[in-house]
């Protein structure tokens, strides 16, 4: 049995899933924004989870920032008390075992390439187009982290061709830099760019309503949308080359943008002639749990 976690800023959620990847716990708490507190949790967490399925399970997290390779501390964690914090350490020694720790993104790739929509290929990217844009890539059902543990980070590259006259100006991203992916293809960054044209202040699934309506502003800032995620996914295709690009996240649910982005696509890859499989996630909010289960497989 595998246990995942999925630690979030405002909610963590445990799981319990068999070798088949069917579930047999699971539970959701606020989450706790102590450090030593959270550790007492995880830990009062897998005590209860490993009594409801009468046996000892491998443990994974998903977190919102990652491991440092070089000090095994977190980084770049949106939970911030958890930054600079040795939490792989840590929960290993408390839960005698090794705790296996990944970014949220890589979490929701893992899941989707495991047996989600990408079970089929060898090389999968995993893309997550909510509040922000993250990524993930797995190779043979493992997860590739990098040197630096920065590898699927695409959402903080420049969008590629950027053009101010096509495409507008942003704010300062967080990371601090100009025209990052994630202003421009997050779902935020969706609704940033309708509302700096109409004046207004509405939320992705209410501008997509407005495009199925005929409204000019809402079909003109959706077939940009379209070719500013054309851009950033013929980027991943002509470096990765990947069997299968998986999408998740809230933008994920708007249906028609796997048939429009295909046909896009092939404008800025090397070759237009190519094969590629752009799918939406399987198991929807479920996946980055169900990958850090996984975590403990590998």
């Amino acid at each position: 049995m595998h246990i995942g976690f999925d630690v979030g800023g405002t909610k963590t959620e445990i799981i319990v899933i068999d070798k088949h990847g069917e579930t047999h716990f699971s539970k959701r708490i606020s989450t706790v924004h102590n450090y030593q507190s959270f550790i007492d949790c995880i830990i009062e967490l897998t005590s209860e989870a490993e009594q409801a399925v009468n046996g000892a399970c491998t443990v994974g997290l998903g977190i919102p920032g990652v491991v440092n390779p070089k000090n095994g501390l977190v980084k770049n964690a949106n939970s911030t008390f958890l930054n600079g914090k040795p939490l792989q350490k840590d929960l290993s020694e408390k839960l005698q075992r090794t705790v296996q720790i990944a970014n949220d993104a890589n979490c929701f790739a893992l899941s989707e390439a495991k047996d989600g929509a990408g079970a089929s290929g060898s090389v999968v990217f995993g893309v997550i187009l909510g509040t922000g844009c993250g990524g993930g890539i797995i190779v043979d059902k493992k997860i590739i982290t990098g040197l630096n543990a920065n590898a699927g980070e695409w959402g903080h590259n420049p969008l590629p061709c950027h053009s101010l006259e096509k495409d507008g100006d942003t704010p300062r991203c967080f990371c601090g830099r100009f025209h990052c992916l994630e202003q421009f293809i997050s779902g935020t960054g969706f609704a940033r760019q309708y509302n700096n044209i109409a004046q207004t202040q509405l939320k992705a699934p209410e501008i997509m309503d407005l495009v199925k309506q005929g409204d000019k502003y809402a079909a003109r800032t959706y077939h940009l949308y379209i070719d500013q995620l054309a851009r950033a996914l013929a980027g991943i295709i002509n470096i990765l080359d990947p069997d299968t690009i998986v999408i998740g996240g809230g933008m994920s649910n708007i249906n028609c943008i796997y048939e429009d982005v295909i046909k896009v696509i092939p404008l800025y890859t090397i070759t237009p002639d190519i094969d590629i499989n752009i799918l939406k996630a399987r198991f929807g909010d479920s996946s980055g749990i169900r990958g850090a289960a996984w975590l403990g497989k590998n």
